[in-house]
């Protein structure tokens, strides 16, 4: 051996040494991290004003998941262009896992089917997992001649200037999903769009509209007291909150899937010990018994799923609504 590499050979073993260094520290940097993660409080946002059922959704899940990961979870409300500034919000947070969000049919559905959005509802953003979701429910002022989804149809083929349906905006589940209908069944009803659904139920009750299509849960005070008459509800299968009412499928109508979801999301490249931990918890939360019976009395059927399984859920949900606006030409700005 050269006296020249002889002299080289330690300079090369210091420098080994010094990176095998580097690479346990990164390592042991690493590990705690997974292992620390939460260890500051979270931030969860509602793209909501405070108050309504996606508000008390997300305290009732911060309050579970908090205590899963011990540590505070403040829920913090912005509402605002149907869930679009909180979305936007979120999209440009650090991606820590300290800033997280109640994504939903709007945020994460609707909006993006008819809306140019200052986020792209996929690319920003971090799927963690599913929450729940509660079926829309067609109903009609039971001042109408029928009693079914078969009546009807057949009452406003034959009568297309004398209904009119109501919803909660243009562009919304209650609007994409009545346009949904009107394609499937071949009918024609005037869309009267609202500022929300509480003024759309007000004017169906007093029979200046005939037809919604709210969240079971939204109606069922008026089902109970026989002020609305239900014809069918989306989703796969009935549900438990109100068996009586047929899903569309079961009434020759397939694709009618669309619901009111919920689940929570994160900026786009959260680490992946941050969404496993997060899943994982979250998923606990659903699986205790005090909250599933809390969520079913508010029609809810809870869906635990992966961070993929969610994520693949958005895509097919934003592909149902697109393709409604699309053949419809609903667009806004």
């Amino acid at each position: 051996m050269s006296n020249s590499l002889h002299r080289q050979m330690p300079i090369f073993l210091s420098a080994l040494i010094f990176s095998s260094m580097c690479s346990v520290a990164s390592f042991n940097a690493a590990a705690q991290s997974t292992q620390s993660y939460p260890n500051k409080p979270i931030k969860l946002i509602a793209p909501v004003a405070a108050g309504g059922g996606l508000d008390n959704l997300a305290r009732k899940v911060a309050e579970r998941l908090s205590k899963n990961l011990g540590q505070p979870i403040v829920v913090e409300n912005i509402g605002g262009g149907g869930g679009t500034i909180a979305a936007q919000t979120v999209s440009k947070a650090s991606p820590d896992g300290y800033t997280l969000m109640i994504s939903y049919v709007a945020t994460h559905g609707t909006n993006p089917a008819v809306r140019k959005l200052p986020y792209d509802a996929i690319k920003d953003f971090t799927p963690i997992g599913m929450i729940g979701a509660t079926p829309n429910t067609l109903i009609i002022n039971p001042d109408l001649p029928v009693k079914n989804l078969k009546e009807f149809i057949e009452y406003a083929k034959k009568n297309p200037a004398k209904i009119s349906y109501g919803s909660a905006g243009p562009g919304t589940l209650t609007h994409l999903g009545v346009e949904q209908f009107k394609l499937a069944s071949n009918i024609f009803m005037v869309h009267i769009p609202y500022r929300g659904i509480g003024p759309a139920f007000t004017d169906l009750l007093a029979g200046q509209t005939q037809v919604m299509l709210p969240t079971l849960y939204a109606a069922m005070p008026y089902l109970k007291s026989n002020r609305v008459r239900a014809l069918a509800v989306t989703g796969q299968k009935r549900s438990t909150a109100d068996p009586s009412i047929p899903t569309f499928k079961e009434l020759g109508y397939n694709g009618f899937d669309g619901q009111q979801w919920y689940g929570v999301s994160g900026p786009a490249n959260l680490p992946d010990h941050v969404v496993k931990k997060l899943n994982v918890e979250l998923n606990k939360v659903l699986a205790a018994p005090e909250f599933a019976e809390q969520m079913a009395n508010e029609a809810m059927t809870l869906m635990p799923m992966s961070p993929q399984q969610f994520e693949s859920y958005i895509k097919e949900d934003i592909a149902r609504w697109t393709k409604v606006a699309k053949q419809r030409n609903i667009e806004l700005e």
